[in-house]
């Protein structure tokens, strides 16, 4: 058998392919080269041909080159029956030296040429070669390379019968409109039946790094507030919340007109006269008619002469600036058991006056009051740009402060301060009709006494040597800070006036500079508010969790809860919420909550096994096969049952 099947190791040497000769070598291109490119054994005794370019040049050759491989000495093959073919010298007469020139007519036109008597002349004739006119032939449909477009041809300025070619694509849950369009887009957008899928931004669980960012952290470092809202950021808020929402119980405080709920503000129970001439107390109330709080300002045992007075309050509503805080109302009332004067204004919570933040002395060791520290240069000038911003805007509503004091100008967050109860000297001091211009002139000499109390670390009233006072300023500030305040104290000269305008192009470098400060905490808490987006994704899991689990009967069937898919998602209710330890108490991990609701929301390929309380029936199960069952339940109840729908 083996006989018969295999050959011997001799005969397969005779009947194997002879091995070429070296010149034959030479002349055939090594295959290393035609594969790879190129040959690594070229420089190591490859006897094969490595020129590519010269194989190319002799392949018109080869075929001769085997003919006389075949047999040199043969003699060469001539034919009998053929005479050569005489070649003639191409000349031109002189009819044809004085024609005039051609011009081709169309694109068609072809030069015309002379007969040639053979036409297997092998004489080379340009005249029997057509003219090329370069043109662009608008029926022609050849393809590139010779071939046939497959897809429908249409002029890119005629767009309706479009949409009748192109594919139908794939229903998109996430388009905004899922009604058919008009014109050529109709087949981009088709239309959906009844029921469609509710819409939801896309990757809507995901968050955006916006910045600002840490630069001296590695990519894949991160830190634990990168996760959460800042706790100083998040305590401010829950403090100002806080103090909203707090009323006094059993407070003998009356309702004020539609305000109610009064609590009192002042942190100190001393009537004090000194800015508007009347005891003044502030109080939060809500209002019953917007369910917005206020701040009211009661002025106490004033006594309207004048009715026109109150109505002056009126153009104080017009200032819509940011560091003045927003007049609504002036009224009077006897609630309290006298005539008192109230106004009504923006409320903002948990804020103090420059006086409580700066001049107060703090308790010290043993029962001891310290004073505070010098204010720096840089929050002096953000408190100057502040107030003259303040300032430009009221006097260019042709009116003035009046109360540019420590004790009247809040500090509502970090060094944002607003002017305070603007309107009430206005109000007060009606009859003594002083020039607006006066008034505004006085409301610069109030600034710079205010500037100067903080920079000396002294109460304005308290400043009787003004002189001892710019001297003290000058020790610890710049010199600038030190013209800037002696220029407001400096009264005008006549008939010359102050102006604002004047004080800002003063000031204008320390302006933008406050301006970027205020822009890069808008950034900060622009980064935040974007990790807050979506924060209601987990609510709204639980709300389909809760209307799908337990339901006691659906479309007629009471055990519409227990059945199909349904099961599975009351299975990974107990997963989630109702997991216990080995011995038996509930495990109460808020993380393990968490994580199991941000998967089913993303709807992941993680698996994991759900089991029924009595162990005997056990399912593995991925997120995102939970989400689809749960979509599918839900959307099930949104259509309603067989008998809601009447059928």
């Amino acid at each position: 058998m083996a006989t018969s099947r295999f050959q011997q190791s001799d005969l397969r040497r005779q009947v194997g392919s002879p091995r070429p000769k070296g010149r034959e070598n030479k002349e055939t291109l090594c295959r290393n080269v035609l594969i790879y490119g190129h040959c690594r054994y070229e420089d190591q005794g490859c006897t094969f041909s490595h020129d590519l370019n010269k194989n190319n040049s002799n392949n018109g050759t080869q075929a001769d080159m085997s003919k006389k491989a075949l047999n040199v000495e043969s003699p060469s093959f001539t034919p009998a029956g053929i005479q050569p073919a005489v070649t003639k010298k191409p000349t031109f007469s002189t009819q044809a030296a004085s024609a005039p020139a051609f011009t081709p007519r169309s694109v068609g036109a072809v030069t015309p040429a002379g007969s040639t008597a053979d036409t297997e002349s092998p004489v080379f004739n340009p005249a029997t070669i057509r003219e090329f006119t370069p043109s662009f032939d608008v029926s022609s449909q050849t393809g590139a390379n010779g071939s046939n477009h497959d897809g429908a041809s249409y002029d890119p300025f005629t767009m309706a019968a479009v949409g009748q070619n192109l594919p139908t694509p794939q229903y998109n849950p996430y388009a905004e409109d899922h009604n058919a369009l008009g014109g050529g887009a109709a087949s981009f957008f088709p239309a959906q039946g009844a029921f469609t899928t509710p819409l939801q931004p896309l990757q809507y669980h995901l968050y955006a790094p916006v910045g600002p960012h840490r630069d001296d952290l590695m990519p894949y470092q991160r830190l634990t507030h990168d996760f959460f809202i800042p706790d100083k950021l998040r305590e401010d808020l829950q403090k100002k919340a806080e103090a909203s929402l707090q009323v006094m119980p059993n407070s003998q405080l009356p309702q004020l007109d539609n305000y109610h709920s009064l609590v009192a503000l002042d942190t100190s129970h001393r009537k004090n006269a000194n800015i508007y001439g009347y005891p003044s107390w502030v109080y939060k109330a809500m209002s019953s008619k917007t369910g917005n709080l206020y701040c009211l300002r009661r002025l106490e045992g004033f006594r309207l002469t004048n009715e026109h007075a109150i109505r002056s309050v009126k153009e104080w509503r017009k200032i819509d600036n940011a560091n003045v805080v927003t007049i609504h109302d002036a009224f009077t009332t006897r609630a309290f058991g006298d005539s008192s004067l109230i106004f009504v204004q923006d409320y903002h919570p948990l804020s103090k006056t420059l006086s409580e933040v700066h001049l107060a002395p703090t308790p010290g060791p043993g029962n001891r009051f310290q004073p505070k520290g010098p204010i720096s240069e840089a929050v002096l000038w953000t408190y100057i740009s502040q107030i003259a911003n303040a300032l430009r805007a009221i006097h260019g509503a042709n009116l003035a402060a009046r109360c540019i004091d420590v004790t009247k100008i809040i500090l509502t967050d970090k060094n944002r301060v607003r002017l305070n109860a603007c309107s009430v000297l206005d109000v007060v001091q009606f009859d003594m009709r002083r020039p607006i211009q006066e008034l505004q002139q006085d409301d610069f000499l109030q600034f710079g006494r205010t500037v100067l109390g903080l920079a000396t670390n002294t109460l304005p009233v308290h400043l009787t040597n003004l002189n001892s006072a710019v001297e003290q300023l000058s020790r610890s500030y710049s010199v600038e800070l030190r013209d800037t305040v002696v220029w407001l104290l400096a009264p005008p000269q006549a008939p010359a006036q102050k102006t604002i305008d004047e004080f800002v192009r003063g000031i204008a470098g320390h302006i933008v500079a406050t301006l970027d400060q205020s822009q890069h905490r808008a950034d900060e808490l622009n980064t935040e508010l974007f990790r807050e987006l979506e924060n209601g994704r987990i609510a709204r899991l639980l709300f389909k969790l809760g209307t799908v689990n337990e339901r006691q009967e659906f479309d007629g069937d009471r055990s519409w809860s227990e059945n199909g898919e349904r099961y599975m998602l009351k299975l990974f209710r107990d997963y989630v919420f109702h997991q216990v330890d080995s011995n038996g108490s509930p495990v109460l991990d808020m993380g393990h909550m968490l994580r199991c609701l941000n998967r089913l929301d993303a709807g992941t390929d993680e698996r994991i096994c759900l089991t029924s309380r009595d162990e005997q029936t056990s399912f593995l199960v991925s997120y995102k096969e939970l989400k689809k069952q749960l979509n599918n339940a839900f959307g099930e109840l949104q259509k309603g049952g067989k008998q809601g729908r009447g059928l």
